[in-house]
């Protein structure tokens, strides 16, 4: 363990790291009238009765005067899309108002809109505690919603969700670590998870007569139309040359294609049949994502989301999104 003597405050800020906190942005009104905030995750609560909480502002930070001035301050715990407004109010010197729908609380305080939570707070002292001020504010008003809070871990921004146990999954789930396809399989997890929104979405696309993979083709249209028949081809690698060429026949007959060729090769377009029928599905399978997504907390959705896409990232091996070429180059 390190002795406070030989405290290296780089390695001690990577261990405070590790502790998961909220995001929130402090505003006050300087006593020129002017509105001064800044994002703070040092918040914390002091008591219930009376409410009380407290937060601290750096030594060094260019509002600190504003603040120690202002009788009446707000500390909004922001909500898991707002990382962007927390990083506004995080650097010095541009307006960090501009362009901001605001509220007008207590003291004529500023209040930003869409946050989990905001505390409006008169201030009931104040303290030195090393290289910050310490604020401690009796909570006056407060309002919350039901959104997903926004949370700082190790550095960079994340989403919270509940943690499910693998027992609570329907059956008797193995727990034995030597139980390669059990419940904590990723292999049975991800197969669960794509056959349960499968199973939904396959009813609007067999009314059609159509499959998810011959519905890719349709699909990669809506996002660029006009492709080649070979860039469709490499971005359908699970049909194979002749499945696609089979699909664009039926397309072609169902009047939902056209094939237009040039001078150098073959191109394919949606026509106004086969781009509402896209757009028709696609409403489809979003209104069935909601219904899924809606039986989730919405941080539990906004998690398993960034998850995927964060899995999706690591393990990707180059396979085009629907928006790309298969080189990787966009619309």
């Amino acid at each position: 363990m390190n002795k406070a003597a030989s405290i290296d405050s780089r390695e001690l800020r990577g261990a405070l790291s590790t502790f998961t906190t909220g995001v929130t942005i402090v505003t006050a009104r300087a006593p020129d009238g002017h509105a001064v905030g800044v994002t703070a995750n040092s918040f914390n609560s002091v008591s219930l009765n009376p409410p009380m909480i407290l937060w601290s502002l750096a030594k060094s930070a260019q509002s600190l005067a504003a603040f120690e001035a202002a009788e009446y301050w707000a500390v909004h715990i922001l909500a898991a899309d707002q990382d962007d407004l927390s990083t506004r109010f995080a650097r010095s010197g541009a307006d960090k108002f501009a362009g901001l729908k605001t509220e007008t609380g207590a003291g004529n305080t500023p209040l930003l809109m869409s946050c989990t939570s905001r505390l409006q707070c008169k201030t009931a002292f104040r303290y030195e505690g090393g290289d910050h001020v310490i604020f401690v504010g009796e909570v006056v008003a407060f309002d919350r919603n039901n959104l997903p809070p926004l949370v700082f871990h190790g550095g960079q921004y994340a989403v919270a969700a509940r943690k499910t146990e693998p027992g609570l999954l329907s059956g008797n789930s193995p727990r034995d670590a030597d139980m390669s396809y059990g419940a904590d399989f990723l292999g049975y997890l991800l197969w669960r998870a794509n056959f349960h929104f499968r199973s939904r979405v396959l009813v609007p696309l067999s009314a059609h007569g159509l499959d998810p993979d011959s519905f890719m083709t349709l699909a990669l249209l809506l996002h660029k139309d006009g492709r080649s028949i070979e860039q469709l081809s490499r971005g359908l690698h699970q049909l194979g040359v002749e499945g696609l060429e089979h699909n664009l026949k039926a397309f072609g007959e169902r009047g939902w294609i056209r094939l237009q060729s040039d001078p150098s090769m073959q191109r394919v377009w949606l026509t106004d049949a086969g781009r509402d029928l896209v757009l028709h599905i696609h409403a489809a399978s979003k209104a069935i994502e909601s219904d899924l997504l809606d039986r989730l907390q919405p941080g539990e959705a906004l998690a398993f989301k960034h998850l995927l896409r964060r899995f999706i990232v690591q393990t990707d091996g180059g396979i085009a999104h629907p928006w790309q070429d298969a080189d990787g180059s966009g619309s």
